[in-house]
C-alpha cells in the first residue's frame, strides 16, 4: 500500500495573540487533498520533566495549585524552557529549582508531544538519580510542597485518580514500564 501524503500547506499566518509564555497564530492552510482550511496553533517554548529517584527507590513529587484547573496538582518536576535554552540544561535547573536537588547520572527518556492537535509544546524527559540535596528556589508565586513515593505507591495513586498530569503519567511510564 502506498503511503498517503498528509502534508498541510501554510497559506498564509497572522499573530491572534502574543503572550508572555504563548503566541497563538491562525493559519490559513491547503490541506493535501486540495481542501482549504485554517489551523489555529499555540506556540509554546516546550519544557522537562524529571522523574528523580532517591537512594532509597523514592520517586520526587510536588504538589502544587493549577489556576487553570482551580485545584492542586500532584506530578513530577518540571518547568518552561526559556526559548533556545538547552533541555539538559534546564532539567537540571528545574530539578533543584523545584525539589532543591542535584543528580550525578542523567538519562533521557526522550519526548512527548502534549497536544499536537493545537499545539507545538515539547516536553523532555529524563530520569535522574544518584541525588544530593541543595536547597530550593522555585521562581517567584511558585509555591510547591515536595513529597516522596515508591513506583508502587505511585502507580496506585495513578489507579486511584490522585494522580492525573499527562506529563507525570508519560514520565512515569517511559521510566519504569518501557
Amino acid at each position: 500500500m502506498e503511503e498517503k501524503d498528509f502534508t498541510e500547506k501554510t497559506l498564509s499566518t497572522r499573530i491572534a495573540y502574543d503572550g508572555k509564555v504563548i503566541h497563538v497564530e491562525y493559519d490559513d492552510i491547503e490541506t493535501a487533498d486540495g481542501h482549504k482550511s485554517f489551523r489555529e496553533v499555540i506556540r509554546h517554548p516546550g519544557g522537562v520533566v524529571i522523574v528523580a529517584e532517591t537512594p532509597e527507590k523514592k520517586i520526587l513529587f510536588v504538589k502544587q495549585y493549577r489556576y487553570p484547573l482551580a485545584h492542586t496538582s500532584i506530578e513530577l518536576p518540571a518547568g518552561k524552557l526559556e526559548y533556545g535554552e538547552n533541555p539538559d540544561d534546564a532539567a537540571k535547573r528545574e530539578l533543584e529549582e523545584e525539589a532543591g536537588y542535584i543528580a550525578k547520572n542523567w538519562k533521557s527518556l526522550g519526548y512527548i508531544n502534549t497536544t499536537p492537535g493545537i499545539c507545538d509544546e515539547k516536553l523532555y524527559l529524563y530520569y535522574a538519580k544518584d541525588l544530593t540535596y541543595t536547597h530550593t528556589h522555585p521562581d517567584e508565586g511558585e509555591i510547591l510542597q515536595l513529597y516522596e513515593y515508591s513506583i508502587d505507591e505511585a502507580f496506585s495513586m495513578i489507579k486511584k485518580g490522585e494522580i492525573n498530569d499527562s506529563k507525570t503519567l508519560c514520565g512515569l511510564l517511559r521510566a519504569y514500564k518501557i
